[in-house]
């Protein structure tokens, strides 16, 4: 029987927004790492992240939010 592998710790736990709409195609996710954030398409799990430090993260946040 197959199992899912876990990720590392290096690798970080994938979510999406919850502001992400019902459509699942469009929408990217992040991971919190340990330098950072990673950020991915959905559609492309597999594909280039983009690695932003912990601050860049917080300041697109709060930016955001405003």
């Amino acid at each position: 029987m197959p199992v899912d592998r876990q990720p590392a710790a290096s690798e970080g736990i994938w979510f999406k927004s919850s502001y992400s709409g019902g459509n699942t195609t469009e929408c990217v996710e992040a991971a919190f790492v340990p330098k950072g954030v990673l950020i991915r398409d959905s559609k492309v799990p597999k594909g280039p992240q983009v690695a932003v430090s912990a601050g860049a993260w917080s300041r697109f946040v709060a930016t955001a939010l405003r």
